[in-house]
């Protein structure tokens, strides 16, 4: 068996107040439209962590600290790569919400987020933010469908 795989890491990160609300991008990027988190790549040589608080900067204007790895979403895709999104969760935060290119950002209750137009998987990822008992959402294409197994 191979012992090394072609790899692509991205992030997603929820951040959240004492209110109960979250920060969400309604993105309008054709690859991934709907309303979700921000994140998104992690570059070359870049940390996870470093690339999670560039990502938020750069889709919100908020600079976060302590992002928490709080669960990854991984599955290979048709071209043998392995996607992995590392979830990340923090309620510090300092600077000035903007929108950027890559949609409108702004706050809203969690439990609002079933009524909105999500990304795709945004739902089912919201366990890997908000349960303690998943820590990973893996994806498996069997006889053509997607298998979620959650551990």
């Amino acid at each position: 068996m191979e012992k090394t795989e072609r790899v692509i890491f991205t992030n997603l990160v929820m951040v959240y107040d004492d209110e109960g609300r979250v920060l969400v991008e309604d993105r309008v990027e054709p690859d991934w439209q709907g309303v979700t988190f921000p994140g998104g790549h992690v570059e070359a040589g870049e940390s996870f962590t470093d690339a999670a608080i560039r990502e938020v900067f750069e889709e919100t204007g908020l600079t976060i600290s302590r992002p928490k790895l709080c669960g990854v979403k991984d599955w290979v895709r048709e071209d043998g790569a392995r996607y992995i999104v590392f979830c990340h969760k923090t309620k510090e935060y300092t600077g000035e919400l903007r929108p950027s290119e890559e949609g409108r950002v702004f706050w809203t209750e969690i439990g609002a987020l079933a009524d909105m137009r999500l990304a795709e998987d945004v739902q089912t990822m919201l366990r890997l933010f908000c349960d303690d008992e998943a820590s990973e959402l893996f994806y498996v294409l069997r006889d053509g469908v997607w298998d979620l197994r959650v551990l």
